[in-house]
């Protein structure tokens, strides 16, 4: 049973290569940090509570651009970088693979905000970090994002989903993976 997953995503892997029109292969360390840096710069002019969150952040992790795909069976993948203090100190990759009601294809910026050192260190020593695992996240909505204040964050990750294109549509089931690369 377990095989028979393994084959479902990377089959959908290759499926979101295919759709993207790219290459199975990981950009290079300097393209991934300039999508990384136009997709903060975006993301801090739509979103002014990613700002307020990037001032008091331990570490924020950038996919500039998600695509995910699917009927049935669908998958996700981007490369990303995480900052500290501005500066990228990792590449990693996002992989998620998803069963259910779906069809479309949806591209989409996706970035997570670690307020704590813990959760950091935590996301940093994961031999591929889970997402619904681990310390707990908030999605950050557009009601969120404009009462966010230094002092009303109190949570360990925040997430953010940014300059959504395409449609998806569907219920289903996923798991999502970051592993760290290198470009």
């Amino acid at each position: 049973m377990v095989g028979r997953w393994k084959a479902v995503l990377v089959v959908c892997v290759l499926g979101v290569l295919v759709c993207a029109g790219g290459v199975a292969m990981a950009a290079s360390a300097a393209e991934i940090d300039r999508d990384v840096n136009a997709a903060l710069r975006n993301l801090y002019d739509s979103e002014p509570g990613a700002r307020v969150l990037a001032s008091m952040a331990k570490g924020i992790l950038v996919f500039p651009s998600v695509v995910k795909a699917g009927f049935l069976v669908g998958a996700q993948y981007d490369e990303g970088a995480l900052h500290k203090a501005g500066k990228t100190v990792g590449y990693y990759n996002l992989v998620a693979a998803s069963y259910g009601l779906q069809a479309g294809v949806q591209s989409f910026g996706y970035a997570m905000f670690f307020m704590t050192d813990a959760a950091l260190n935590y996301f940093e020593k994961s031999a591929g970090f889970e997402i619904g695992t681990g310390p707990s996240i908030v999605v950050v909505d557009e009601g969120t994002a404009k009462t966010l204040t230094t002092t009303t964050a109190q949570s360990d990750i925040y997430a953010f989903f940014f300059g959504q294109q395409g449609l998806m549509a569907g219920m289903g089931l996923q798991g999502s993976k970051i592993t760290k690369i290198k470009p």
